[in-house]
């Protein structure tokens, strides 16, 4: 059997240039490739989802607090694919908080794509403990 088709309307570049404005600290690139209808799930909150944030407005907010709490933050050793409307991006997740503890784990996001933009980006990220201060 062959595999089936995956067209796609937007193809992995658009994910790896993403990635690069997140670990350049760049919300208005970022926004640019969201959807106007852009729902971002981050990886820690208080529902099943983690935290809902919905609309251009509270997405920017949302992306931008990650540089307010570690305004360090970078994440690498990015892995991309697309398949259809439904994208992923592998990362390791690194940052320093301002009492000098740090994060360092392997987290994926999810993404549902519309009209070329990105619809729905689902953070998912390993509970690991704060590494001790350098």
């Amino acid at each position: 059997m062959s595999p089936t088709p995956c067209p796609a309307s937007v193809d992995v570049d658009l994910l790896v240039r993403f990635s690069e404005a997140w670990n350049r600290h760049d919300l208005d690139a970022l926004m640019s490739f969201m959807h106007p209808d852009c729902v971002f799930e981050a990886a820690a909150g208080p529902q099943a989802c983690g935290a809902r944030h919905e609309g251009p407005a509270a997405v920017a907010r949302a992306f931008a607090s990650a540089w307010q709490t570690f305004p360090d933050a970078q994440w690498r050793n990015g892995r991309h694919f697309v398949c259809g409307e439904r994208g992923v991006s592998e990362w390791t997740f690194t940052g320093t908080a301002a009492d000098g503890s740090r994060i360092e784990a392997d987290g994926v996001d999810l993404f549902t794509f519309r009209d070329g933009k990105i619809l729905v980006k689902n953070a998912l990220r390993k509970n690991r403990p704060p590494l001790p201060a350098l």
